[in-house]
């Protein structure tokens, strides 16, 4: 009901300021309007004066059209080219830009200027988005929600751009890079029936063997339908590495804060909200901004020290994208708060040409981690941005950094740049070349493994999301199961819904226990399909074994050596 009487109160403040508006644009004379100076004459795109704009030059009124009516072949060709391609994901999504401002010194973790002291001021780009569905889709489907900011840092901070790049959900449904196109074609439209399927991305899930549990088991909460994009959080999923100037690295984990609080839709809800409005959600954002109420989030971060990261203690890899890390374990500290405060002037050229990437990020102050879903996105979305917008997108105004650009890049479509001299080539022994920043060198790491194509060696994935289940309140375990059914309940292989009830089970056993019964599981084979199922194994991580091997054999080798000689000098 609280969701009903917002979109109702935000579709009637819409009306009111477009009656509003239409009484103050109307010239005077017209409908008792009032009159404002005339604008400039219009021109073509390269600004030359049109002298008509409604009729084609033509042989007589009703004759053939002229190849030199060039304005008029200009329209035309302009709007062919109109549409960029399509996200691949996250097409559905609304932007607005705002500040970050820093609350303290956070230089004994970091070398990012920007994190540096308190009051530290920086200009952000936010894009909300949903994941599956193309960009004309309803706001109030359950979806993940995209929660992508851009950080443009001023160059008294260091420069440059930080894309922190993540959802409204704090874990995902695979671990590996390699598994995102099928898990991704599986979600999207069938491609015969251009219907999504829940045939087909739970015949997916379920192949994975419990790696989505935990992701399933929140995106099906409540939680897997924001009431509005002001009221939710905002998560990295990923971890990154915080290094400071010694060169120590420490990981993070990162969480948007709603400082509006915290509310999501039921499907019923969902349902009648979509019924009167698909495009709440952006309403609601713009709708609160332009009438000054500007929301805010407040930034936080856990951190987990490189021995934490490897310790046994843990029962899960903590580079894990489908694990979140435990509160207990690593406490939240906030870091600062970001402000939306305006509304772009064009759709397109700012949310639609935002071109975010966790690529961007700030070497020898916050880096990627070994993640290996994150590593995959790290080449994956600056080749969809070049696909999108091409090579030159960084030089769109919404992506630009505001500290200056300095490199020998060159050419390239759309280069909108102001290259200047014929040094461009960066290494030479007659010219000065940029320098080098010594302080955005990688940090370093000491790595002995082997080179394998092989999954991570504790996978654990359903304590976690048995540990979620039980933290639910009986409302929200009740619409949980209900929205499963919804989609599961659908499924006409029994093996697959089978499957999907164990791994449920497997979680928490009254969890798969209520979402057998309302999906027509047979409970003797979940059981025991769920008695084959691993909850992770003892922890081990690929790098501590080859090292302590080569340790110990350098360790008998030298021992051996050191023996052989010793009987030599006794012969």
């Amino acid at each position: 009901m609280g969701a009903t009487r917002l979109l109702a109160t935000a579709v009637a403040a819409a009306a009111a300021a477009a009656v509003a508006a239409s009484s103050v644009a109307t010239p005077a004379g017209a409908h008792g309007g009032v009159a404002h100076p005339p604008l400039a004459p219009m021109t073509s795109d390269v600004g030359t004066p049109v002298g008509d704009d409604r009729n084609t030059l033509s042989v007589g009124p009703s004759g053939a059209l002229l190849v030199q009516d060039t304005r008029a072949a200009e329209k035309l060709a302009r709007f062919d080219r109109e549409r960029t391609p399509e996200r691949v994901v996250h097409a559905r999504g609304t932007g607005a830009h705002g500040t970050f401002v820093s609350y303290g010194d956070l230089s004994a973790l970091t070398s990012a200027g920007f994190l540096g002291g308190a009051d530290r001021e920086t200009e952000v780009f936010v894009r909300f988005s949903t994941v599956i569905h193309g960009k004309g889709s309803p706001e109030s489907l359950r979806d993940p929600r995209g929660f992508a900011v851009k950080f443009k840092i001023a160059e008294k901070y260091g420069g440059g751009i930080w894309d922190l790049v993540g959802n409204n959900l704090d874990v995902f449904f695979i671990r590996d890079q390699v598994s995102f196109p099928d898990m991704v074609h599986s979600l999207k439209p069938d491609p015969v029936t251009n219907i999504q399927d829940p045939n087909r991305f739970f015949d997916f899930f379920g192949a994975l063997g419990g790696a989505a549990t935990n992701m399933l088991t929140t995106l099906y909460s409540d939680l897997g339908i924001p009431a509005t994009l002001r009221e939710m959080n905002g998560h990295s999923v990923h971890a990154y590495k915080f290094v400071n100037k010694a060169r120590k690295v420490t990981y993070v984990k990162f969480q948007w804060t709603s400082m509006q609080g915290v509310r999501n839709m039921t499907a019923a809800e969902a349902a009648k909200v979509q019924s009167m409005d698909f495009n709440h959600a952006t309403r609601d954002l713009y709708g609160s901004i332009e009438a000054g109420r500007f929301p805010s989030w407040e930034l936080r971060y856990q951190t987990l020290s490189a021995e934490q990261m490897a310790s046994a203690d843990l029962g899960f890899n903590a580079l894990d994208a489908t694990k979140f890390w435990p509160e207990d374990l690593a406490p939240f500290v906030a870091i600062g708060k970001m402000t939306l405060n305006r509304v772009p002037d064009n759709f397109f050229q700012s949310t639609e040409q935002a071109a975010f990437n966790p690529g961007a990020f700030l070497p020898g102050a916050i880096e990627p981690s070994e993640d290996k879903l994150l590593q995959g996105r790290l080449m994956a979305y600056a080749d969809t941005q070049r696909y999108r917008l091409g090579a030159n997108h960084a030089m769109l105004p919404v992506n630009r950094p505001v500290s200056p650009v300095r490199n020998h890049g060159q050419d390239g479509a759309a280069n909108s740049g102001n290259t200047k001299g014929t040094f461009n080539y960066g290494i030479s022994l007659t010219h000065d070349a940029f320098p080098p920043s010594d302080a955005a060198r990688f940090s370093t790491s000491r790595v002995c493994t082997v080179i394998a194509q092989a999954g991570i060696e504790v996978t654990a994935d359903f304590h976690q999301a048995g540990t979620r289940w039980a933290s639910y309140s009986a409302r929200d375990q009740a619409n949980t199961v209900a929205n499963l059914a919804g989609d599961l309940g659908q499924v006409r292989s029994d093996l697959v819904r089978n499957t999907m009830c164990a791994h449920f089970f497997k979680a928490h056993p009254a969890f798969g226990r209520r979402v057998a019964k309302a999906v027509r599981c047979d409970m003797r084979v979940v059981r025991r399909i769920a008695a084959r199922l691993s909850d992770g194994m003892p922890m081990r991580h690929a790098g501590d074994g080859p090292c302590k091997a080569d340790m110990a054999a350098k360790k008998a080798a030298k021992a051996a050596k050191k023996a052989e000689k010793k009987a030599m000098k006794y012969e």
